[in-house]
């Protein structure tokens, strides 16, 4: 039945409307990476001095009034200051209140504007936390109203509320709200990127689905060397949120004119929708459909092969991750893919926001780490065509952390090896996380995909959540603490990796039954990567 399924898409092809779904979707992604990477640059780590009152016994001299050449190097920060009781005559030493800090990068930032250091330093990491914190809370949330009520209603409302939240928050007058607007923002991003995702993959073609599942993200690459550039241009962190947000107002035209997943109409039963779809996808793709009544058969036998139905959809609103552990294939693919989710994130970000820590240009960081990203998913394409989904991701995986690990021992006179170590260990890691974002869009079947990557998404957030403070804190007791910590992750998310199936050529199961009915004659060989695997005879 899956093949079917297929070979009607197949039938369909690739023309004006397939585009109409997948340009606004790679849009849409160009514009999210800004706010979810533009910690760096609003909350990034500064130079400062105390500014004590008159009355202080040692005054710190103001940051303002220290040379260029002093402002780069020998910066003292200090949270307190000396000062003369007026009673007793004791000099007693006071927490500093007010700061002078270095406008030589940035003209202002979250950080300078709301004094985010000494005791609320926490709060810089904290900004971008909470964008993360919120996408935890959305992400199981959009899994399951994408399920119940299909992609495309998801993606409209997510991508207007997306756009008004972000414009908003340029205006916010303090601290308290510009964390609420980013918590938003991450509850708001799932329904973005994540239903948008799999509506791009449903609409696809099978010959152009690897292609399409590897090169979606490239926009994601080209959004970040955006932010490096345009936060080059706008010093001022206000007047750079405004502009990473107005430029979201054009994708809402494209919105409008997509249809939803032909293949969760079918599956759901919704087969008046899913005929109207079909019809306006020949018709735009000019080619023609089958009898109609070989296509309500189609869907209806579609229909009868959930087996869980209406009674699945009410154990997942009480317990939402529970189907993931109902049957034993959907077990193993599950655990596995919340680990990977969980530690790619995690490296991918504190990777991509240490420009700060591994680099004297952020700007320059930022724009180099975007670039890594286009080879991570240009190249990626045909090596997971060749060698498969799980063969790639555990290389990928190995590779990142050996180099972090290198990282970790490089003196910090090689500032060119530790940004290079640094560069590619992002690059590896993309290439990973890239490949398991089509990895669980196709080991999930169609009656839970969106669930079932929803939560690892969700679980990929508790990664993410962390990283700012490993990179910020952990880095700041031991320098080399968080390159072991990511490295040594990896490790362990690729050797996990090799227990999972390979789905090259395989077609998308659109039920758990259908998961759990796939051919295990040769199961032991499917634990094996790919590229060794085809290198031993086939058995009889």
């Amino acid at each position: 039945m899956i093949s079917k399924l297929d070979d009607l898409l197949t039938h369909i092809g690739t023309g004006k409307w397939s585009y109409m779904h997948i340009l606004p979707l790679c849009y849409s992604f160009w514009i999210v990476v800004m706010q979810a990477m533009n910690g760096a640059f609003m909350a990034p780590k500064l130079n400062f001095s105390c500014r004590p009152p008159a009355h202080a016994v040692d005054r710190a001299t103001p940051i303002s009034a220290l040379n260029e050449s002093v402002i780069l190097s020998n910066v003292t920060q200090d949270c307190a200051y000396s000062a003369e009781d007026p009673v007793t005559g004791e000099v007693e030493e006071q927490k500093c209140t007010e700061w002078d800090f270095d406008n030589s990068t940035f003209i202002s930032t979250v950080t300078s504007e709301f004094d985010l250091v000494c005791g609320r330093e926490y709060l810089r990491a904290m900004y971008t936390s909470m964008y993360m914190f919120g996408i935890f809370f959305g992400a199981p949330m959009n899994g399951f109203l994408a399920d119940k009520y299909g992609r495309r209603p998801l993606v409209l409302v997510g991508g207007i509320a997306y756009v008004v939240i972000a414009i908003l928050s340029t205006w916010l007058p303090n601290l308290s709200a510009i964390l609420v607007a980013r918590f938003l923002l991450g509850v708001v991003h799932p329904l973005v990127v994540n239903s948008g995702y799999i509506l791009a993959i449903e609409v696809s073609e099978p010959r152009l689905r690897t292609a399409l599942g590897i090169t979606l993200y490239l926009p994601w690459a080209l959004g970040a060397m955006a932010l490096g550039g345009l936060a080059y241009l706008l010093r001022n962190w206000r007047t750079l949120q405004l502009a990473m947000s107005v430029i979201g107002v054009a994708m809402f035209p494209a919105f409008w004119f997509m249809d939803e997943s032909p293949r969760w109409l079918m599956v759901t039963g919704e087969h008046e929708r899913a005929l109207k779809v079909l019809k306006k996808a020949a018709k735009w793709n000019k080619v023609s459909l089958p009898p109609q009544n070989e296509l309500l058969t189609l869907m209806k036998e579609v229909e009868t092969l959930r087996p869980f139905g209406d009674d699945c959809d009410r154990v997942i609103v009480k317990v939402r991750i529970k189907f993931s552990l109902r049957t034993p294939k959907l077990r193993l693919i599950t655990s596995v893919m919340y680990l990977d989710y969980l530690v790619l994130a995690m490296v991918y970000y504190g990777l991509s926001l240490s420009g700060g820590n591994l680099s004297s240009d952020p700007f320059v960081y930022m724009v180099l780490s975007g670039l890594m990203e286009v080879p991570a998913y240009t190249l990626a394409f045909p090596v997971v065509h060749r060698f498969g989904r799980r063969g790639p991701t555990v290389l990928c995986c190995l590779l990142c952390g050996l180099a972090l690990f290198v990282l970790a021992a490089v003196p910090t006179d090689y500032s060119w090896l530790i940004v290079t170590m640094a560069l590619f260990g992002k690059m590896t890691i993309t290439v990973a996380f890239q490949i398991a974002i089509l990895y669980s869009s196709e080991l999930f079947p169609t009656e839970v995909r969106s669930r079932g990557i929803g939560t690892c998404f969700m679980l990929s957030r508790i990664g993410s959540i962390c990283s700012p403070f490993i990179t910020d804190f952990l880095g700041s007791l031991i320098s080399w603490a968080p390159s072991v910590v990511f490295g040594a992750a990896s490790l362990v998310i690729g050797l996990a990796t090799v227990a999972l199936p390979e789905t090259l050529g395989m077609a998308l199961p659109d039920t758990i039954a259908d998961l759990e009915e796939r051919d295990c004659v040769d199961s032991r060989r499917s634990f094996l990567p790919s590229f060794l695997k085809k290198s031993r005879p086939e058995r009889n």
